[in-house]
């Protein structure tokens, strides 16, 4: 593949931001870039800096989306989106398209279409059910169009990349096209990696010799201590990454911490993320006498992942029971390939990932005696946390590299015959 145009047109998908969402364009298109890939962004919304890894990338930005939400919001964004085929269009006349990738959004059938009619191959990829995600958590005015676009662009597309297998039920639900694999996210191992060897140290975290400080020089905002402290015990600290959203589950992880904290003053409580529920949380964490044990770190960006991720002794996942779990959560592959053992709740593909229990601690969904015993246990046994860190490493080096994502993803665009233009431009080669 030597040109590729990958296209967001989903205004709630800052493509240089630090979303879960954002975090997988970038790493498909960092992907491509490091393949030597000619790669035109063809973006919504850009909502940040240049991110790392991404020099290179030629930026296309579509109209701005306006409107209140419901049917003015719905129908800028449909003009939006139908402005990336003129895009398209243009790049393809320079020098020929060879893939077009686009991240599914609600109001976007324009570059499955313009691909499948200019005969460029055209891979969807599709991260969640957002016709049902936008009608119970958003607004939604105009359901049967948003429906009628998600079948044109199923059925345009050659391939429909699902991130887990209830996607890809819901995706078969509504088209005709059956080339929809699942191919879950991943995660850029050579960026996050186990220890302090993951992240870049500022010059106060070098000792004399400019090397890393140990861990337990660190603060619990990774600064260095007073050397009154550096006696001190280091606290252990359980870490969770990820929206502040009901769906998370971080209610049941706060009560559970709070089970636990009595019997350990030596353990801390880091969440690392914002949302709609960090007001809530933190006057949970307060009510229940561990708010000041508890750090709501606050939303960071992908560039300091890797720094956060190394100031946890443990990572939990405390997904709630879910009646239609379709996530593929980026917050696990990270904490294997950050070396962390992980608690997580047995829901969804949760257990598959984590080789049912092989490479981490399984827990009933919403179970907070069991998730405060679970995080107990771990906190108590360092041999395992040694242990099921170095297998969750291997694991995401293995196996979930972004690297491997997206060869997975390509491998499923069928190969076409050259034709007789292809020929006779040289193309085919």
């Amino acid at each position: 593949m030597k040109r590729v145009a990958y296209v967001s047109t989903d205004p709630g998908v800052p493509v240089f931001g630090s979303k879960g969402a954002s975090v997988h364009v970038q790493a498909v298109v960092r992907e491509l870039l490091r393949r030597g890939t000619e790669v035109h962004l063809v973006t919504a919304r850009l909502g940040g800096d240049l991110p790392r890894g991404l020099g290179g990338v030629v930026v296309h930005e579509l109209p701005r989306i306006t409107g209140t939400p419901g049917r003015e919001r719905e129908e800028s964004a449909r003009r939006s989106a139908r402005a990336a085929a003129d895009v398209l269009a243009r790049v393809h006349s320079d020098t020929p398209l060879d893939l077009v990738m686009e991240r599914y959004s609600l109001w976007s059938d324009a570059a499955m279409t313009w691909a499948r009619a200019c005969d460029v191959p055209g891979v969807l990829e599709v991260n969640s059910p957002l016709v049902d995600e936008q009608a119970q958590h958003r607004v939604l005015a105009d359901r049967v169009g948003a429906e009628a676009i998600a079948r044109r662009a199923f059925d345009a597309a050659d391939s429909v990349v699902a991130v887990s297998e209830p996607v890809a039920r819901w995706v078969l639900d509504r088209t005709d096209n059956r080339n929809v694999p699942v191919v879950p996210n991943g995660v850029d191992t050579r960026y996050i990696r186990p220890g302090l060897e993951g992240r870049p140290q500022a010059a106060s975290h070098l000792d004399q010799r400019g090397e890393p400080r140990a861990a337990s020089h660190l603060d619990q905002r990774g600064e260095p201590r007073a050397a009154s402290h550096l006696d001190q015990q280091t606290p252990f600290v359980i870490g969770f990454v990820g929206t502040l959203k009901p769906w998370h589950g971080v209610e049941v992880l706060v009560e559970s911490f709070a089970r636990l904290a009595p019997t350990d003053d030596g353990t801390r409580l880091r969440l690392v993320g914002d949302g709609p529920q960090r007001a809530a949380i933190a006057a949970q964490a307060e009510r229940l006498g561990v708010g000041d044990r508890v750090d709501l770190v606050g939303a960071v960006a992908p560039e300091r992942m890797p720094e956060e991720l190394a100031r946890m002794d443990l990572a939990v996942a405390p997904y709630p029971q879910l009646p239609d779990f379709y996530f593929s959560p980026l917050k696990l592959y990270e904490y294997l390939a950050a070396g962390l053992p992980v608690v997580a709740s047995d829901i969804g593909p949760v257990g598959e990932v984590l080789d049912g229990g092989h490479l981490g601690v399984l827990v009933t969904p919403g179970d907070v005696t069991e998730l405060a015993a679970a995080l107990a246990g771990l906190r108590s046994d360092a041999a395992l946390r040694a242990e099921l860190g170095d297998l969750g490493r291997r694991a995401a080096v293995s196996r979930h590299d972004w690297s491997l994502v997206v060869s997975r993803i390509l491998t499923t665009v069928p190969v076409r015959p050259p034709s007789l233009a292809d020929d006779l431009l040289g193309r085919s080669a």
